[in-house]
């Protein structure tokens, strides 16, 4: 088996990073504030990694992550993720929010309905803050109950989830008197 590769690249919301291995993406970084951060976080998740150009399915998902943090509708479903040592239930999350187009959201709630979880939305919640695949896996389109913002673990916290959906057509950007 050879060292997981990873590359740091930009986008509207930041510089941020993703790392492969020969079954698929293995973690995308959300930006830390500068391209160096962006890598040492990473780095500091997968210290086995090796910095090195990305092969074609994995540049390909890179582009997509560019072009939906763009604003155009762009599908990732088509990116492999490798989820060796994702728990079972939060795999199913994950491959359930990626059913979520750009320019929709659910809540919490409604995941864990649609997966035959009543009252699971707390879990469904700790699954999205421990998701490896930022984007690719979009749980910035997952809302609290009522339409509220909910967490989210990125740097930037709830602004960064926020700027994300009105990207994406998902919420107008409110002005605020601040």
């Amino acid at each position: 088996m050879t060292a997981p590769g990873y590359v740091v690249f930009g986008t509207a919301i930041g510089d941020c990073g993703i790392a492969w291995n020969e079954r698929g993406v293995i973690a995308v970084q959300l930006p830390e504030g500068s391209e160096e951060k962006t890598r040492t976080r990473l780095v500091a998740r997968l210290p086995d990694a090796v910095e090195s150009a990305p092969p074609a399915e994995v540049q390909q998902a890179i582009d997509g992550v560019v072009s939906l943090m763009n604003g155009q509708r762009t599908d990732l479903t088509g990116v492999e993720l490798d989820y060796e040592g994702v728990p079972e239930f939060q795999h199913r999350v994950y491959e359930f929010i990626r059913s979520i187009p750009a320019g929709k959201t659910l809540t919490y709630g409604d995941i864990a309905n649609i997966l035959g979880m009543p009252g699971g939305a707390q879990a469904v919640g700790q699954a999205m803050g421990r998701n490896p695949f930022p984007i690719i896996v979009p749980c910035h389109r997952v809302l609290a109950a009522g339409g509220k913002d909910g967490g989210f673990s990125a740097r930037g916290g709830v602004a960064t989830k926020r700027r994300m959906l009105v990207i994406e057509g998902a919420l107008v950007d409110e002005p605020t008197l601040f």
